[in-house]
């Protein structure tokens, strides 16, 4: 005999009231005006009138999936951060991809980077590692992070977005060239989300239980191995379905196919950031020539019960640090710190790590108090400390952050090894010819509708600096003199930073 369904439960209000009648509004008689009285009637259009929450100003679009991620042994000589503390120790984790620049709704297969975000739930508190699936950034510092993006969203005016807009910005952005040229490759469309890899991007500082510093970067590697999709196979599997990616990555998990990646960590002493030819924490730059060292495993089991309570509220932070993990110095990460977090409290509100998805398993006990939907289990008069009746201070001394030494005076200016063009030229030479196609058809789609011959005249110099059969093959695609790009080489650059390597 087939299992009867459980009885459902009765309708409640938002307050457990029982619900009388869910069908009709009350009416002064038969046919007349509804009354103010009909509380549940007012209760469900208010909710329903607020159940949008302002979507994210970037990675709007994207799907979240819980997992766990498994040491593969005991990392301690270099961080005392726990959940690298013994081979085989497992913590929770919950991951959001998304594009980037996109809003809620829009296809998936868009041409943008994917966010990489990795929420690790350890016995210290959250651990947020928030990445892309490309290993390098358009720009290296915040300061311009609002201009970029405000040129990659729709224009103000038609609300298209806009070629002439955003590559006037790269433009002036010669250190845009490396990651260009990764987003306009086919790495830029990915097939799907398991078979790509994801990357912390910025440096990053583990400490050790002695205050020892090792500068890191963090690369997630794929075990599915590595797909792509050319433009035109992106545009036809939009078209198919715009929502393509949330649905391979959820049947693969219904399957029990479940998605893993190893977190590789590359890792290089303080004394040893001086000794190459490029900035290494700069954002637009790959750690080339330092060995990688397999750590852990990622892998993604369940989905959420609810969408929008757990993937869009999901809240992600790279301050979100534990023991033995920091951030480095550079200055587009340093931006995110604020950034991120602050853009949660003004999204879901002052109380965002009160939700489920965004809450630590560790015991939290702050002073926070008051604020919208405030969930905190805090008791007692004392809400300041120190105070003699917790037995004076509370903090954890073996927990403060490294120590550093500073050199030189409070100033704003660009970083000295720029060395803008040469990842981005050995990038290209690796590349199949299939490939180099491709990208340069990508490339050309956008850049030869940009207007500005100035604008598409700087562009080309730039990949041309980069390799010059990469920028010979994109001006004859856009229709830029080559002579003019080679002259245009030779200029100085001083007011961009654009050194010729």
């Amino acid at each position: 005999m087939a299992q009867q369904p459980p009885a459902p439960k009765p309708l409640t209000e938002d307050g457990g009231q029982p619900v009388g009648n869910n069908q009709n509004s009350r009416t002064a008689g038969p046919g007349g005006p509804v009354l103010l009285d009909n509380f549940h009637l007012i209760q469900k259009l208010a909710r329903f009138d607020r159940e949008r929450i302002p979507e994210r100003v970037v990675h709007a679009r994207g799907v979240g999936v819980h997992g766990e991620f498994v040491s593969y042994g005991d990392w301690s000589t270099h961080t005392k951060a726990k959940l690298f503390a013994a081979k085989g120790k497992t913590t929770p984790t919950f991951v959001r991809f998304s594009t980037v620049i996109h809003p809620a709704g829009s296809p998936e297969q868009l041409r943008d980077p994917r966010g990489f975000a990795v929420k690790f739930y350890t016995e210290e508190g959250n651990w947020d590692l928030v990445g892309n699936n490309l290993p390098v950034f358009f720009i290296r510092d915040a300061m311009k992070f609002p201009d970029m993006v405000h040129s990659l969203k729709p224009s103000p005016v038609t609300n298209q977005q806009d070629p002439n807009r955003f590559f006037d910005f790269f433009s002036h952005v010669p250190e845009s060239t490396h990651m260009l040229t990764f987003l306009y490759s086919d790495q830029g469309t990915p097939a799907n989300l398991r078979q790509m890899d994801g990357f912390g991007v910025h440096a990053f500082k583990w400490v050790n239980a002695k205050g020892d510093v090792t500068y890191v970067k963090f690369n997630w590697r794929s075990q599915q191995g590595h797909k792509t999709m050319t433009a035109a196979e992106a545009a036809a599997a939009s078209a198919k379905n715009h929502s393509g990616h949330t649905e391979d990555l959820y049947e693969a998990i219904a399957a029990k196919d479940f998605p893993s990646w190893e977190l590789g960590v590359q890792m290089l002493p303080a004394a040893d950031l001086d000794k190459f030819d490029f900035d290494l924490l700069d954002a637009t730059k790959v750690w080339t020539g330092v060995d990688e060292v397999k750590v852990g495993k990622l892998t993604l089991n369940r989905v959420p019960e609810n969408f929008f309570q757990v993937t869009e509220q999901a809240a992600f932070s790279p301050g979100m640090v534990v023991p033995g993990i920091e951030p480095s110095e550079d200055k587009l990460l340093q931006g995110r710190l604020f950034s991120y977090a602050d853009t949660q409290r003004y999204r879901i509100g002052a109380n965002y790590l009160d939700v489920p998805v965004n809450r630590p398993l560790a015991q939290v006990a702050n002073n926070n108090q008051n604020g919208a939907l405030n969930q905190g289990v805090r008791a007692g008069d004392v809400n300041y400390e120190p105070s003699v009746t917790t037995g004076g201070r509370r903090d954890q001394p073996e927990s403060e952050a490294s120590k550093a030494t500073l050199v030189g005076t409070v100033t704003q200016q660009p970083i000295k090894k720029t060395l803008n063009f040469k990842q981005a030229g050995d990038l290209f030479e690796s590349f199949a010819d299939e490939q180099k196609t491709n990208l340069i058809a990508n490339l050309a789609g956008d850049l030869g509708r940009v207007k500005n011959a100035e604008v598409k005249l700087t562009m080309v110099s730039y990949f041309y600096r980069a390799n010059a059969d990469y920028g010979t093959r994109l001006a004859k695609a856009v229709g830029v003199n080559l002579d003019a790009v080679k002259e245009k080489v030779e200029q100085p650059q001083t007011n961009t930073g654009a050194s010729r390597k």
